[in-house]
């Protein structure tokens, strides 16, 4: 496994991240497809075993599940300052006012409760799942930079909204001489490629780590286009993501990987890593050979010709994710 440092910071992240979503009661939530803690916990020690230190999951993953699923495995096999330990808040988490969003009581209250569902003192990365717009951004950073004075976090992120958003609480935690974010986790892959108009150029120029979520778009570029799963026939909105047009993309990467001799995953996944602005893919997990590609796709390099084959039957989407 390779290690690199997250957008300007000091810290060492894995080059996959291990998504953390398909890991949780499937009775708790609305994730029927996930797997339970003894399913779980295989997967788990397999990525810890083959060097993946970077773990994301969200305080709303199966009603916070997946994080006491996760925080178990890390106190039985982790080791902790080795691991970089990512969660989010926003989505939510009880019914009635301050349950969700960004305001600071919501924040101060979320940090406390994922902490105790993760079993740890510290979040690594703490991530804004998606943008608030009942909280100003001043609330809500000045909440997160108390957080991290406080040693509950040890560097903030950001996930799916409109570069000019990311830009202005960017601007708003400089100014005012609070924490800024370090990464930005958006939705990128080869069937969505929206980010690269302006998130990711924004990105590269200010030097903040990209973790892409979704990077085989829902596993729609895995498989046969119309080949079903337990979690496709249930996930509403994995299905808002991608439309029939996005067949062209996905039967150029089964033909890639044909020639290759190698799976699908693999291509799909080497396209993402392969390009500069990302730091690393999040890459989900129910099945171990899902860990196998992610590693494999690592050393997987695609000729100038391959990604403009990938590249060139691309259909563009409207903005999905936030």
């Amino acid at each position: 496994m390779d290690y690199v440092k997250l957008g300007n910071t000091g810290l060492e992240v894995s080059r996959v991240v291990l998504g953390c979503m398909s890991f949780g009661e499937p009775d708790r939530g609305n994730h029927a497809w996930t797997l339970s803690e003894a399913d779980s916990r295989p997967l788990l020690k397999q990525a810890l075993e083959a060097g993946i230190t970077f773990l994301d999951t969200a305080n709303v993953y199966s009603d916070g599940s997946s994080e006491e699923i996760v925080g178990r495995a890390l106190a039985d096999w982790g080791h902790r300052d080795e691991i970089v330990l990512a969660t989010k808040v926003h989505g939510r988490m009880h019914p009635g006012p301050n349950g969700a969003g960004l305001s600071r009581k919501a924040i101060l209250s979320a940090i406390d409760a994922s902490l105790t569902r993760l079993g740890t003192h510290y979040v690594d990365l703490y991530q804004i799942h998606r943008w608030d717009d009942s909280t100003p951004i001043e609330e809500t950073m000045q909440a997160l930079h108390d957080v991290v004075q406080s040693g509950k976090v040890r560097y903030l992120g950001a996930s799916s909204m409109w570069a000019w958003q990311f830009s202005k609480a960017q601007y708003v935690a400089r100014a005012e001489g609070w924490t800024p974010f370090v990464s930005m986790q958006n939705h990128y892959n080869l069937l969505n490629r929206e980010e690269e108009r302006e998130m990711l150029p924004l990105c590269a120029d200010q030097g903040v780590g990209v973790i892409p979520w979704s990077p085989l778009a829902r596993g729609k570029l895995t498989r046969p286009w119309d080949a079903e799963t337990t979690r496709s026939e249930t996930d509403a909105f994995g299905r808002s993501l991608y439309r029939d047009e996005d067949q062209t993309v996905a039967e150029a990467v089964a033909a890639v990987a044909e020639e290759r001799g190698v799976p699908r995953a693999q291509v799909a996944l080497a396209w993402v890593a392969g390009n500069p602005v990302v730091t690393a893919p999040i890459v989900g997990a129910t099945k171990s050979q899902h860990l196998s590609d992610a590693v494999a796709a690592l050393d997987l390099e695609l000729s100038a010709e391959e990604r403009t084959r990938l590249e060139s039957a691309y259909v563009p989407h409207e903005v999905a994710g936030f």
